[in-house]
């Protein structure tokens, strides 16, 4: 059966909340608090790097993405049965909607990711095309209370940049990394992502759980073998 286990990241807020964040435990203060300064300008960066691709330049990425992904998701057997957690694109995010409505409709059952408390794991919904969605945290659509609490088997994470060990660099919230830590079996994830927004290392803190694989507009950039 599956189950949460107790989560092991440490607590953190978005990083609009505590842009300072570090983990105080895990490594060198000093070198944590370098790090977290190097993600902060890293962040502002590659979120420009999206911002000048303009609407119709992130329309073409996104459906390019989309390919590439639907191609990955056949190649391992998703359909009828498969629980798969997307997102609701935000901050110029690929947009993989129509992907998921393509899912939904050859019998994949498709959640969306929801922060129900502050600096603890996700939690899933499960989302149709006519699901009637409410505001969540940071005014993202969210699946209604009512909709069926979901364990996912894959799940999407949007990456704002990812290195080649398939370390995910997000907003800093740290809630996709508490989220892998705390399911038991852990959902396969792959990271949706910007070809360009590849960096050498994100410098992996303790918290940092990588991902299986990252898709970007280019096909798969990066996979993570059973000794990575």
């Amino acid at each position: 059966m599956t189950q949460r286990k107790t989560y092991a990241s440490p607590p953190c807020m978005a990083s609009e909340v505590d842009p300072a964040y570090f983990d105080p435990v895990g490594v060198d203060p000093d070198q944590a608090r370098d790090v977290a300064r190097w993600r902060r300008a890293e962040r502002i960066r590659l979120a420009r790097l999206r911002e000048e691709l303009g609407q119709a330049g992130r329309a073409r990425v996104s459906g390019q993405i989309g390919q590439h992904l639907s191609r990955v998701l056949e190649e391992r057997g998703v359909g009828q049965g498969t629980v798969l957690a997307g997102y609701w694109p935000i901050k110029g995010e690929s947009d993989l909607r129509p992907v998921l409505k393509g899912l939904h409709r050859a019998g994949v059952t498709i959640a969306l990711p929801i922060v129900e408390t502050r600096a603890a794991p996700l939690i899933f919904r499960r989302w149709t095309p006519d699901t009637k969605m409410v505001r969540g945290d940071w005014n993202i659509p969210v699946p209604p209370p009512e909709a069926d609490p979901l364990i996912p088997d894959i799940t999407l994470a949007p990456c704002l940049g990812w290195s080649e060990g398939c370390y995910r660099l997000g907003w800093g919230g740290g809630y996709f990394d508490r989220t892998l830590a705390s399911l038991d079996p852990r959902p396969v994830a792959i990271g949706i992502a910007l070809g360009a927004a590849n960096l050498t290392t994100i410098y992996p803190q303790p918290h940092d759980i990588p991902l299986d694989l990252i898709v970007t507009e280019e096909g798969v950039s990066a996979e993570r073998t059973a000794t990575s």
